[in-house]
């Protein structure tokens, strides 16, 4: 029994021993106190509440994690910090509600308990937090009433943020990795484990090189979360990609970019370019490789959004370029101009056409120029159109729920929610969206067919959905964006802006739409000779699928 009893004391005694030498890295150190930092933030009842300069309370630690050398020693030091906050009160609200149904794929705070990492009483302190968390207004953030995604406020706003601060740099990357931590609701469709990534983006928040390097480090972050809304430009991003632009747009197809329009007709021609002109080489690299290049750098919720950033391909620094082309089965060579946009005089629009009557008696909608008054109208219109064709390869303004009375046979759910429980962070709520269409208007008797692209986004998104509830729309193109919801607004450390979406949009059944966007229900994309021949290969399937339908 004895050898026993020394058996067990000796394996407990070397295990807490091996606990208290083991060394962290910089980075495992940091890693941890980003985390509990945030969760302090939005858990700790004074800290949410107000009650500290939660920044302040960041700087003054750091020194302190620095000097700690294995993991007895930060835990030590956090939990000291912890204790100095205040003694947690029992909170009697604090149990799980009955009454809200949680969408949990985000939430993980399985970490607060690894103690592999911290201590028992550091696990404890966390898990008393954790239990007794702050309910009520938060200091930090809010949600907007009616909508349900976050605002954050009460920030400081750094505006002589100097690049050169490492503590600077360390809260910028900790404020917003512990934004998305608790409150973007789609955390969990991330390429990468947002855990990982906060420990890969850490050592290069620790030694950018130069300014550009430190933007480039804030740019890659963003594009991390892969949500389409989540840009992030500054001068020094612009500056890498380069202000100059070749004069005309193109489209990605088979890794080649394809002119599909020019922003300045007089400077495309001075160089001869040509719509459908392949272009495959820029100054000597293949456009597979820029595009690989530039990847990390381009926010997008998929692949086929990624391929919308025309800046990244042909923008630069120089006047000229080298570009390697086909065009007419010829593989050519040439030097092109570039221009700064603002000299190009470009004047965007989604086309001329609000709607029309194509030959067949098919209607056309053009839904980024069809305004909420002009429905009535248009309806009128189209009235005895034997089909009708919704473009939505834009961003339309507003239309849905009007439209929807019109072509919707009956008033139908066709998306529900998930908005962020700010009473318990990173837990999210499943809420009933609005209805669409009417059970009482005059209904539109023909057919609907619904085009879509990479361009459809948001919005856009959400309308397609509208229109869907009609059980005989046929949704026709190819992949769109994957960011649909109401965006939240950010301001970075330095006074940098970026978005994020902010609620979760799902179909009725819980389908997703985020990062996968609207599944056509016939693909179709553009072809390099549909482009030379300029055709509208979408617009053709779905004046076909209504002319098959009404034969």
């Amino acid at each position: 029994m004895k050898i026993y009893f020394t058996l067990f004391f000796t394996l407990i005694v070397g295990s807490q021993i091996s606990f208290a030498q083991e060394k962290l890295s910089e980075t495992e150190k940091l890693a941890s106190t980003a985390k509990i930092w945030g969760f302090l933030k939005y858990y700790h009842p004074e800290v949410a509440d107000g009650k500290y300069d939660w920044d302040a309370q960041l700087f003054e630690i750091l020194p302190k994690i620095e000097k700690a050398e294995n993991k007895t020693e930060l835990s030590n030091v956090l939990s000291q910090w912890i204790t100095s906050l205040g003694k947690i009160k029992k909170c009697n609200s604090c149990e799980p509600d009955s009454k809200k149904e949680y969408f949990d794929k985000n939430f993980d705070l399985n970490w607060t308990q690894d103690k592999k990492i911290f201590s028992e009483e550091l696990c404890a302190q966390l898990k008393n937090i954790e239990e007794n968390r702050f309910q009520g207004n938060h200091h930090y953030v809010s949600t907007f009433r009616g909508i349900g995604n976050i605002e954050v406020k009460n920030e400081k706003e750094y505006k002589d943020f100097n690049w050169t601060d490492k503590n600077l740099r360390l809260l910028a990357l900790f404020k917003y990795w512990n934004i998305i931590e608790y409150f973007f609701p789609y955390k969990y469709q991330t390429d990468q484990k947002w855990d990982w990534v906060l420990t890969e983006m850490l050592p290069k928040f620790l030694d950018p090189k130069n300014e550009e390097e430190y933007h480039l480090t804030m740019l890659e972050l963003v594009v991390k979360i892969n949500d389409s809304h989540g840009f992030f430009i500054t001068k020094k991003t612009n500056n890498y990609f380069g202000l100059k632009w070749l004069p005309a747009d193109f489209l990605i197809i088979d890794n080649k970019a394809i002119i599909t329009k020019f922003y300045n007709d007089t400077l495309a021609q001075k160089d001869d370019l040509r719509i459908g002109d392949v272009i495959t080489k820029v100054n000597g690299e293949p456009i597979s490789q820029i595009l690989a290049r530039n990847n990390k750098y381009i926010n997008a919720s998929n692949a086929a959004s990624k391929l919308r950033a025309n800046y990244s391909i042909f923008n630069g620094s120089t006047d000229k370029m080298e570009i390697e082309y086909l065009r007419n089965g010829n593989a050519e060579s040439k030097t092109v101009n570039r221009y700064f946009f603002k000299d190009l005089n470009y004047k965007f629009s989604w086309g001329k056409d609000k709607w029309k009557i194509l030959d067949g008696n098919i209607g056309y909608v053009n839904m980024g120029n069809v305004t909420i008054k002009e429905v009535p109208e248009m309806m009128e219109n189209l009235k005895n159109t034997k089909g009708i064709v919704f473009d939505i390869r834009n961003y339309p303004l507003g239309t849905m729920y009007q439209i929807a009375n019109y072509i919707n046979p009956t008033k139908t759910d066709f998306f529900k929610i998930i908005e962020p429980d700010l009473d318990y962070p990173g837990k999210f709520i499943w809420k009933d969206g609005s209805k669409c269409g009417s059970n009482s208007h005059k209904k539109y008797t023909g057919k609907i067919t619904i085009l879509v692209n990479q361009k459809t986004q948001s919005h856009a998104e959400f309308t397609t959905m509208g229109f869907q509830a009609n059980k005989n729309a046929v949704v026709i193109g190819s992949q769109t964006s994957g960011a649909d919801g109401n965006v939240s607004r950010l301001e970075l450390v330095g006074g940098f802006k970026t978005m994020i979406t902010g609620i979760g949009i799902f179909y009725p059944d819980g389908r997703e739409t985020q990062r996968i966007g609207i599944v056509p229900d016939i693909e179709v994309k553009p072809t390099i000779l549909g482009i030379q021949k300029g055709q509208d290969e979408v617009l053709d399937k779905a004046i076909d699928v209504i002319n098959a339908k009404s034969s």
